[in-house]
């Protein structure tokens, strides 16, 4: 059963009330014709209007997947996050131990006192200054002034790491005043902001 393209002449001759008796060639081509119709109507009217909403819902289940997979990791690791939660909970409480509160501020200063004559130096000046309150503690400044022998500065700075409250040093300026040495310096010890 060859396809006869001179079948395809009679086209122009047809009754389309009589389509049970068109020849077969010539409705392969209006059937193929309708299909190719049909599409083209169904591609523009339906299908295209909705590539956008397509390509957005792919981009959307792209970023979907890579938050599930996030989540996922999270998920499976879950135990270990509460395990180091705990601890980073246990180590702030024990850095919270380490600030004073406000009734053991004026026993730093005499520990600071304390650490400062027993290495050898004299207090020329050792003040509080203005509190500066930040989001989760309030900074003590603290100004010292002091003379003394440059190896008993170090013994000094020593000795305040090692008291049991936290205490910070900043704004260190040496001179030298009738021959001797004198240091300058600002100290900051916190208390945490929920501390009354």
């Amino acid at each position: 059963m060859a396809f006869d393209f001179s079948k395809l002449k009679e086209i122009n001759e047809l009754d389309f009330e009589q389509v049970a008796i068109w020849p077969k060639e010539i409705k392969v081509v209006v059937a193929l014709f309708c299909v190719i119709l049909v599409s083209a109507i169904c591609y523009y009217g339906i299908i295209s209007s909705k590539l956008p909403i397509l390509e957005a819902t792919k981009k959307q289940e792209a970023e979907l997947k890579q938050t599930f997979a996030a989540k996922y990791r999270v998920a499976v690791n879950l135990r270990a996050y509460e395990e180091q939660l705990a601890r980073i909970e246990e180590d702030f409480s024990s850095m919270l131990k380490s600030l004073p509160t406000s009734n053991e501020t004026p026993g730093l200063l005499d520990d600071i006192t304390f650490v400062g004559t027993d290495a050898g130096l004299s207090f020329k000046l050792l003040n509080w200054q203005q509190e500066i309150p930040k989001e989760f503690y309030t900074e003590l400044p603290i100004q010292i002034e002091v003379s003394g022998k440059y190896h008993e500065f170090g013994q000094f700075a020593s000795n305040i790491a090692n008291l049991p409250r936290i205490v910070t040093l900043h704004d260190f300026d040496i001179s030298t005043q009738n021959g001797e040495l004198s240091l300058k310096m600002q100290a900051k010890t916190y208390r945490a902001a929920t501390t009354e």
